[in-house]
């Protein structure tokens, strides 16, 4: 197993193989499954995300009212020739929204790496995949990919907004798009390892703050932000920038800001957007309480 990203970037420049076969022999090795078998599996969890973009832009509404139809407006907006960054961009929110609002209304989504996240990879794989037509098993790679960079994360740091915030969620699949955004489009490996980097450089500090405890404000729309962030990412990255600091030192510093989060900020729903006053008259609309935050004394 790849301990860092120093690890599988190595591996890939010594075997001249791309990081997604690593990632492949990896999970072979792992699960005792031939690769066809785990080709098939991924494929299917392709499938997940590809439903839930289609779902979500034809419009969805969650159980709460707190998050839905936004990914059918985007939809509208874009087919009516609207956008300021161009059809890409549009593309991401879209898939982006669209994927988080299906999890919201309790659909199935593919956790990547968690429900909270589930929209910033596949808003980044599907907004490139409308300007390049990948194949299958180019989208395939792109997630093996990913997931390679997701495991290191997970295994050096935090991917879980309970216990390092939103950082360790959007910001941690943000960096995992972009490290495969770059590869798919024929970067090379210490490429998607910059592109990773400056990706989780942009969010860290990212706290969790969902309102009413719910995954939906500002969840969905910070999905949003990954996937634009890891475009920008991948492009900086595909140019020959550097992010100057290596991608585990800045896999570390977000497990260290992370530890120095406040409870309040990592997915209590007692700190941030969801102890303003508009955000607590939704918690006592959904759950009938009267609400006072004891970490910053704001009151419904």
């Amino acid at each position: 197993m790849y301990q860092t990203v120093a690890d599988l970037i190595a591996a890939a420049e010594r075997q001249h193989q791309p990081l997604w076969r690593l990632v492949l022999d990896q999970e072979m090795e792992y699960s005792k499954q031939p690769e066809a078998a785990i080709m098939e599996r991924m494929r299917g969890q392709l499938q997940v995300m590809e439903e839930a973009a289609r779902k979500g832009a034809a419009g969805v509404q969650s159980p709460t009212g707190l998050s839905g139809g936004d990914a059918a407006k985007i939809k509208r907006y874009r087919e009516n020739g609207g956008g300021l960054a161009g059809d890409t961009m549009l593309w991401a929110i879209q898939n982006a929204i669209a994927t988080n609002e299906v999890n919201a209304a309790m659909g199935v989504i593919c956790a990547t790496p968690t429900a909270g996240s589930s929209g910033t990879i596949p808003g980044t794989l599907f907004s490139l995949d409308q300007r390049f037509h990948y194949t299958d098993d180019e989208k395939v790679h792109f997630l093996l990919t990913a997931g390679g960079f997701g495991m290191i994360t997970a295994n050096n740091a935090m991917i879980a907004g309970a216990t390092g915030g939103c950082q360790a969620e959007v910001g941690s699949a943000s960096a995992m798009a972009a490290a495969a955004a770059v590869e798919i489009n024929g970067g090379t490996p210490r490429q998607s390892a910059e592109a990773f980097a400056m990706a989780m450089s942009n969010l860290l500090g990212l706290v969790c703050d969902p309102v009413a405890g719910l995954v939906e404000l500002p969840c969905v729309k910070r999905n949003v932000a990954g996937a634009v962030n890891a475009l920008a990412a991948a492009d900086m990255a595909l140019a020959g920038i550097s992010n100057r600091i290596p991608a585990d030192e800045v896999i570390d510093a977000m497990r260290r800001i992370g530890k120095q989060m406040p409870a309040s900020l990592r997915e209590t729903g007692r700190g941030g957007i969801a102890t303003t006053p508009t955000a607590l008259k939704m918690k006592i609309r959904i759950f009938g309480e009267d609400v006072t935050n004891e970490d910053d004394g704001a009151v419904k």
